[in-house]
């Protein structure tokens, strides 16, 4: 459960059996797919593999607010901005996904985690850097409980932006973004193509393809230009969509290809509360783009470092600007204590929370790994459950926690934190 953090030296996973943790998992997971409803209440938990194959399909857990979900994608371009990463493309493109409290789902088709052109990429990147199985899995067929172009409720919802880890897609945010919606939000989560592992595009365009990965072929901290240039850009991409979204509450469509928007989406939204959070590189670019951006009204930071790489051995790397000044608004900083540099953290985050009359608070989640903060704390124990992911790569992943406990727990720790500070009291 998540708890106070009181430092580095918090006990790890040291002890916890290959076994134990396997039997948990099964255990976990057939509680927590049994539970709260929709895709996963309409399933056996031991129904994991596809009608026909024998390929896993993994469920992402159902979201427990009382609003059913709509869902939409939108193509974002900057024309003001060349894409940093290609010379070739004289704009900057964005892909978000917009969650959404629906006011009818009647017709509208539930819409899948990932779009199946990314898939082969998904399956051949990042599967290889988190160590999930290439073949066996149907990731295809995951679906969400949102449904495609619903027509959104027509009333003012705090907004929330989410930005990803580096490297990784805004998919695998899906779950708490879909949990923030069905309790009244507005979630928009971010792809930062270049730095994402895999983009979709409607369309192609000079320069690139319909599908973009990543530039990150290893730690971006091993390359201090590389993760200046990648925050910049995080930064700039989400300040941008900010303004988007001011196009779009105003009653016009900021979609690039004029593609026809869910009914009420722009009134559904209220720029005066917004919030944002990111997990990784996404919490990093929540907390800076706070600093720097006051439309952003609060941050959670879910293990992000708050300092640049240093530019030589032995060297302290820079501090970002929110951590070296603080800020006046609240920031949550959401850790665990398996991460592997967790003590490279500890630097950044101790200076953030020094700041005198500072909203920082500090929140730890034990018996966890870094990626438990995403959809990879359901799907790596259904994965290990299943026989095709070793108990070693699910424990480095998402460490040995039970998804029934660290789902609920990092939803409850997001939502009660928005809730507090973006809806009038």
């Amino acid at each position: 459960m998540l708890q106070e953090d009181s430092g580095p030296g918090r006990a790890g996973t040291t002890g916890v059996g290959r076994r134990t943790v396997a039997k948990s998992a099964v255990l976990a997971v057939a509680t927590l797919l049994a539970g709260g409803g929709g895709v996963a209440q309409a399933h056996a938990p031991g129904r994991t593999r596809a009608r026909g194959s024998g390929d896993v399909v993994v469920r992402l857990p159902s979201p427990t607010g009382p609003h059913r979900i709509g869902v939409t994608t939108l193509h974002l371009v900057d024309r003001s901005r060349r894409d940093p990463w290609v010379p070739e493309i004289p704009v900057r493109e964005v892909m978000v996904t917009v969650f959404y409290p629906a006011r009818t789902v009647r017709g509208y088709p539930p819409a899948p985690q990932m779009a199946a052109d990314a898939v082969d990429l998904f399956k051949a990147i990042d599967a290889s850097v988190h160590h999930l199985p290439a073949n066996g899995v149907n990731w295809a067929a995951t679906m969400t409980h949102a449904h495609t172009d619903a027509p959104a409720q027509p009333v003012r919802r705090p907004v929330l932006v989410y930005s990803p880890g580096g490297g990784d897609p805004r998919t695998m945010g899906t779950g708490v973004a879909e949990e923030m919606a069905s309790h009244g939000h507005v979630v928009v989560t971010v792809d930062h193509p270049g730095d994402a592992g895999e983009v979709s595009f409607p369309g192609g365009m000079t320069g690139r393809d319909k599908v973009r990965h990543t530039v990150f072929t290893g730690d971006p901290r091993q390359d201090p230009q590389l993760f200046r240039t990648a925050f910049d850009t995080r930064i700039a991409d989400t300040r941008f969509v900010l303004d988007q979204l001011e196009v779009l509450a105003a009653g016009r469509n900021p979609d690039a290809q004029g593609r026809a928007l869910p009914q009420d989406l722009g009134r559904a939204l209220d720029l005066r509360r917004v919030g944002m959070y990111g997990h990784s590189a996404g919490g990093t670019t929540a907390a800076e783009t706070m600093y720097e951006d006051r439309r952003i009204r609060a941050a959670v930071n879910m293990e992000g470092y708050l300092d640049h790489p240093p530019k030589a051995p032995g060297k302290e790397g820079e501090l970002f600007p929110v951590a070296r000044y603080g800020v006046d608004r609240p920031l949550l900083l959401l850790g665990t204590d398996c991460f592997i540099d967790r003590r490279g953290l500890e630097r950044s985050w101790s200076a953030m929370l020094a700041h005198p009359h500072g909203r920082t608070r500090r929140r730890g989640l034990h018996n966890a790994a870094h990626w438990v903060f995403t959809d990879y704390a359901a799907i790596a124990p259904q994965l290990q459950a299943a026989g095709v992911m070793a108990a070693g790569d699910r424990i480095n992943l998402v460490g040995a926690i039970a998804p029934a406990r660290s789902v609920p727990a990092v939803r409850h720790c997001v939502l009660s934190f928005f809730s507090r500070h973006l809806h009038p009291h």
